[in-house]
């Protein structure tokens, strides 16, 4: 018999102690009605005049609940020095009830003595608390007659702990989910918070009658869970304008997930939008969550949604039409309560045209959608969202209190801000990190200088001694351009054909006239 308690709980692999439980009795109600109802469940199997359950802490066993006639203020604060008690502890260490007789209380005395006045060899068991490997405690059957508990009776209380424990893991385990749920939480929301600042003020004020109408259409439909399409140039600020709606949504207080459909390798994407189980390919090492499965009950952005490979489209698809998946390798359909955004600056409607996306998932998602005007179509908030900006970035660059002058914002308007307001973040950052004082005026702004956009190409003057190609030498050179960027594949999405406008028959009949064979590095497939 191990004389020390605490030896005896650091040797015991299966015997830990709880140092959460008792604060978790006290504050998780679930918890005290688990007890609770323990406790009547045993009248079912057993008679007793006291039931007790203790919860082991610190190598002591402190009662939390107590039923039965004998039942009092002093037996429900009763706390059991595990020293004392070398009979209570070696039903710990075995995991095994047993029923007490007179004989066991010598040298050790009565488990409640000094609390309650029980006539010697009155009938008392012990049944340990354990699951797993984790021992919970004790539940103690104490009652007036002097009359021993029967075998079967403690074998049926045994099996009863057994599963008293159980639930007491699972309740336990289900409260620290929640708890670190909580935190996850509360964390996301911080971290929402410092990336998209306050954004939804932005919008709502903004100078532009554009942005003041889209912030209303915004609000609107974030009162739904109605799919919402974000275009517009790249920088234009989609991903702000969804964690807008997002916490004008009634999911704000769940999961806010993204997933950059640009930025994964197309063999990736399938298993980190619907998960994975273990073995599922090389490297699957364990079960994975997808972003479907984070996002449950709250919001998921697709974000570049127009580069997603055509063959994951029909599923994706489908798990917006039915709201539910198969993780990658399984045969298992998971349910998702998520809503969608989604983000591109790709036309889609010319994707539908050049076979690169699904018109029914384009339809799917294009339910409300919301374009972003370009910064130079709203230059009127230059002055907004510099200050926004620069005060955003005082927590990285440490310069507080920066400003943009009058002049500097004039030169900031003269700009076109082809990057929007990503570039426009950029001028502000490297200007801030450059400028020794707090005002930034116009020879603050690196700004590129651009050529326009439409600018006709400048060809230099044909001269008489130019080499001057045929219209049939230029068509044959454009033609085998076009043969070896498609590897020679004429039919079919993305073939010659199609690249250049023309029938496949039409292709091939101006390649014979052109004297185009089938060369060597080119594979020219049929029509499928």
């Amino acid at each position: 018999m191990v004389d020390d308690s605490k030896a005896l709980v650091a040797s015991a692999p299966g015997l830990l102690e709880d140092k959460d439980l008792l604060e978790l009795a006290s504050a998780e109600p679930s918890v005290t009605e688990l007890l609770r109802r323990g406790l009547d469940w045993v009248t079912r199997i057993a008679r007793f005049d006291l039931a007790t359950l203790f919860l082991l802490k610190n190598a002591r066993l402190v009662a939390v609940a107590a039923r039965g006639p004998l039942a009092n203020a002093q037996v429900r604060g009763h706390v059991l020095e595990l020293a004392r008690f070398p009979q209570v502890r070696q039903a710990l260490e075995t995991r095994r009830a047993r029923a007490f007789t007179e004989e066991d209380h010598t040298g050790e005395g009565d488990p409640f003595d000094g609390v309650l006045d029980l006539p010697p060899g009155h009938s008392c068991m012990v049944v340990p608390l354990c699951s797993g490997e984790r021992c919970y405690g004790v539940l103690t059957l104490d009652r007036a007659e002097c009359e021993t508990y029967a075998p079967s009776v403690v074998e049926l209380v045994e099996v009863y702990g057994q599963i008293l424990a159980t639930a007491l893991q699972s309740a336990e385990q289900r409260a620290v989910l929640e708890r670190m749920h909580r935190q996850d939480r509360e964390h996301a929301k911080l971290l929402e918070s410092e990336l998209g600042g306050d954004s939804e003020g932005i919008l709502e004020t903004s100078l532009s009658p554009v942005m003041r109408d889209l912030a209303r259409r915004a609000r609107q439909v974030a009162e739904t869970d109605t799919p919402v399409l974000l275009l517009g140039e790249t920088g234009t600020g989609k991903e702000r304008l969804a964690r807008a709606i997002h916490r004008w949504s009634a999911r704000a207080d769940q999961p806010f997930v993204t997933l950059n459909c640009a930025a994964i390798p197309a063999g990736l994407l399938e298993s980190e939008l619907f998960g994975h189980v273990k073995g599922a390919f090389t490297g699957a090492i364990k079960d994975r969550a997808g972003r479907f499965q984070m996002a449950h009950r709250g919001t998921l952005l697709l974000d570049e949604i127009g580069e997603l490979p055509v063959d994951l489209q029909a599923k994706l698809l489908r798990a917006l039409q039915e709201k539910t998946f198969e993780p990658v390798g399984s045969d298992r359909v998971v349910r998702a309560d998520v809503r969608i955004l989604a983000a591109t600056h790709v036309d889609l409607l010319q994707a539908i045209s050049q076979r690169r996306f699904r018109e029914d998932l384009y339809y799917r998602l294009s339910v409300f959608p919301l374009r972003l005007p370009p910064l130079r179509e709203r230059r009127e908030d230059l002055s907004q969202l510099c200050a926004f900006l620069l005060e955003e970035q005082a927590r990285r660059t440490g310069r507080r209190g920066m400003r943009v002058t009058p002049e500097g914002l004039a030169r900031l308007a003269s700009y076109d801000w082809p990057g929007n307001l990503r570039e426009l973040a950029n001028v502000l950052e490297r200007a801030t990190i450059l400028s020794s004082g707090l005002e930034l005026g116009p020879q603050a702004f690196e700004l590129p200088t651009r050529a326009p956009v439409d600018a006709p190409e400048v060809r230099p003057p044909v001269t008489a001694t130019d080499d001057v190609p045929t219209l049939a030498r230029v068509q044959r050179e454009h033609i085998l351009r076009v043969l070896s960027l498609t590897k020679g594949r004429i039919y079919g999405p993305g073939g010659a054909a199609e690249l250049l406008g023309l029938k496949p028959s039409t292709l091939q009949s101006r390649m014979k006239k052109l004297g185009i064979a089938r060369q060597d590095q080119f594979v020219i497939e049929g029509p499928r």
